[in-house]
């Protein structure tokens, strides 16, 4: 769990980056945005995996807001990235909020806090 967790971690890092400069009216770098997405599908797609064998509790609540956030990160580079257009502001603060709940949900859950 502790991988997956390191994965979405990166992922965090570089998606602030760009929410920072999304939310100053900049546009963010496209090599940030796919390397965001690729760290982000990759942590995905290993905690489905989790899921799948068996871990269940925190993993599958962090589980559920990731996909969530994920359909706000597919809106957010096929509709407007792609685009070159500017990213709405609420969209960008959803996607952060919904993916960094799934997170610390990942994360209390792997500490056996929750």
């Amino acid at each position: 769990m502790w991988l997956i967790i390191a994965i979405f971690a990166v992922a965090a890092v570089i998606g602030l980056t760009m929410a920072i400069a999304a939310m100053q009216g900049n546009f963010p770098p496209v090599p940030s945005a796919v390397l965001h997405g690729v760290f982000a599908a990759t942590g995905l797609v290993l905690l489905i995996v989790a899921v799948a064998k068996g871990a269940v509790g925190a993993a599958l609540y962090a589980l559920c807001f990731f996909l969530v956030a994920a359909l706000g990160g597919f809106g957010l580079a096929l509709g407007f990235h792609a685009r070159r257009k500017p990213l709405p502001k609420g969209l960008v603060a959803g996607h952060a909020t919904l993916a960094v709940i799934g997170f610390l949900l990942l994360l209390a859950g792997a500490l056996k806090l929750i």
